[in-house]
């Protein structure tokens, strides 16, 4: 069972049930076993990534408030040594920010070479949230799924190998979520009023979602849509797509130099 790909010119499906589990999953018992196997897997195989230097791993993480944005970076990444890793959170663009192109922060933000740089949300809000609260034209969120796949497009062919997820979550399982942090103190600081207003537009981000997905899901910087109801099956489905990617760039240590090798500690 892996994730496959957003086909852009297949018909997308955002339904609820697409959320589920899928029927074939492991029992709760096996995830843990194999969530643990992929996680490992990432852990070594970030050591020699490191030392490696020849790529950088951008994992970009987009989702509906309550999909698990944080806990998937919790759980997937958490035998990956914090040297060579960088979390940024995009949040609503400063002052500062606005003066600049939509791009300028992001790219900033780019991991350098032998570093894995997770992205919780993205540069992808500029093509979500100014679309569905109708804060700029058409003309200009639409052009942006090609600048965006420029961009991309640019990264690749400068060694940053990119992954994108979309934590799929379904409405009831988002009410139970947000409802669970209105109930629970250790959670309440996660409510956000905002997030209602959010889930009042559920079909108009639905249809922004796809929007995006069909657009920029590209052959060097694929979209993967995660089944994210369950977080079990959510952070195991990530981890192995994470680790099997790794896997497939042939990292190596970088040989010694022939002086330092002929080095005598005394």
């Amino acid at each position: 069972m892996r994730l496959k790909p957003v086909d852009p010119k297949s018909k997308l499906r955002l339904r609820d049930s697409d959320a589920h589990p899928p029927k074939k999953s492991p029992t709760d018992g096996e995830l843990d076993d194999l969530i643990a196997h992929e996680t490992d897997r990432i852990g070594k195989l970030q050591h020699v990534f490191y030392a490696d230097s020849r790529y950088a791993l951008l994992i970009v993480l987009q989702g509906r408030d309550a999909s698990g944005k944080d806990g998937t970076i919790r759980h997937v990444f958490h035998a990956v040594n914090p040297q060579g890793c960088e979390v940024t959170s995009f949040k609503t663009p400063t002052d500062i920010e606005r003066l600049h192109d939509y791009l300028w922060r992001v790219h900033a933000a780019v991991p350098r070479r032998g570093m894995i740089g997770i992205f919780n949300r993205s540069h992808y809000e500029d093509v979500l949230v100014e679309r569905v609260h109708h804060d700029m034209p058409k003309r200009v969120w639409s052009a942006r799924y090609q600048q965006i796949n420029d961009f991309e497009r640019m990264l690749c062919e400068n060694a940053v190998v990119i992954l994108k997820f979309f934590l799929h979550i379904s409405r009831d399982e988002q009410k139970r979520r947000l409802q669970d942090r209105l109930t629970d103190e250790t959670k309440n600081w996660k409510f956000r009023v905002g997030d209602l207003d959010d889930r009042q537009q559920w079909d108009s981000y639905t249809k922004a979602y796809k929007g995006l997905l069909s657009n920029c899901s590209t052959k060097c910087a694929p979209w993967y849509v995660v089944p994210a109801d369950d977080k079990s099956v959510r952070n195991w489905l990530i981890a192995r797509t994470i680790a099997d990617t790794l896997d497939g760039l042939r990292l190596r240590f970088p040989p010694a130099d022939p002086a330092v090798r002929a080095i005598q500690i005394k």
